[in-house]
């Protein structure tokens, strides 16, 4: 018992790694290297925990947009072979809307996302929306940025993404983008 004991006391004077301090907000868009740790604020949104998006969720006001890229088709397919894009797990009633994260857009994605938007919200600006994708991909940050540039008012930006929601055992379905 004295050993447990002095077993534990000696653990807990560990020094355990502690995860790395969340970035600074760039003043632009992220360029690259998506998956990687986001900052703790985003400046003109509301950032929400995995709770804060469930009671938005159940209220049903807020619109959900997953911004998750489309899976990539893998490079060593033979030229020729039928592939198909892997079903796609988001929050269920959220809208797809794919590769609208991305740091610089394609004028002909940009107006996706712009018409994206406006079909979900009605037109109005002021219409709740909630930006996601997976947890600690700035897809979203960059997103949620966008949405409140393009002048929206209540935009939320949760960063714990589909993975937070699935880890907390919230209704998801398999979705297709928006057209």
């Amino acid at each position: 018992m004295r050993r447990l004991a002095l077993s534990l006391a000696l653990c807990a004077g560990l020094a355990f790694p502690a995860r790395a301090e969340a970035p600074p907000e760039p003043a632009d868009y992220r360029q690259d290297d998506y998956r990687a740790p986001t900052p703790a604020t985003l400046a003109g949104a509301t950032v929400v925990t995995t709770a804060e998006a469930a009671q938005l969720w159940h209220e049903g006001k807020t619109v959900f947009v997953d911004v998750l890229p489309h899976a990539p088709r893998p490079a060593e397919l033979p030229a020729g072979t039928l592939w198909h894009d892997p079903p796609h797990r988001t929050i269920e009633k959220a809208a797809w809307l794919p590769e609208v994260g991305r740091g610089a857009l394609a004028p002909e994605t940009e107006a996706y996302f712009r018409a994206g938007l406006e079909a979900l919200t009605g037109g109005d600006k002021a219409r709740p929306l909630l930006v996601f994708c997976k947890r600690d991909c700035w897809m979203s940050w960059n997103a949620g940025k966008r949405a409140v540039a393009y002048g929206y008012s209540h935009v939320y930006w949760y960063p714990e993404g589909v993975e937070g929601w699935a880890d907390a055992g919230l209704p998801m379905t398999d979705a297709e983008p928006r057209p």
